[in-house]
């Protein structure tokens, strides 16, 4: 019978969890806006992972968002290592995920499909 979680997803998990709080609480920029991490895929030997994140409001875009994020990388793996008990901290990837916006795009699409025309 296979396992439900692997050690990768729940190490994810834990990272997802705690990187979340040490964004909250370490980032001093106020125009980056809320960051919400919405999926953490490490690497099978748990040397990598790659943080997808998600932005509500702030001045920055999206890419910006995501390029200050991944230098300010080692500073956040740094606090995340005083955190963890694992042996290793993995090093941090930053990616913007823009499967939020694109589901609306959809939804979007679908309702102007959708809507009865008036002739």
């Amino acid at each position: 019978m296979p396992k439900e979680f692997s050690r990768t997803q729940r190490v994810g998990e834990v990272i997802q969890r705690q990187l979340a709080e040490i964004i909250r609480r370490e980032m001093t920029r106020r125009d980056v806006g809320m960051i919400t991490i919405s999926t953490v895929s490490l690497s099978p030997d748990l040397k990598s992972a790659r943080i997808y994140i998600t932005l509500l409001g702030g001045q920055l875009t999206p890419k910006e968002t995501v390029n200050y994020l991944n230098e300010s990388a080692n500073q956040l793996r740094h606090h995340l290592s005083q955190r963890l008990t694992t042996r290793t901290t993995p090093r941090l990837q930053f990616v913007y995920d823009s499967s939020i916006e694109y589901g609306n795009h959809l939804t979007t699409l679908i309702n102007l499909a959708n809507k009865p025309k008036d002739e």
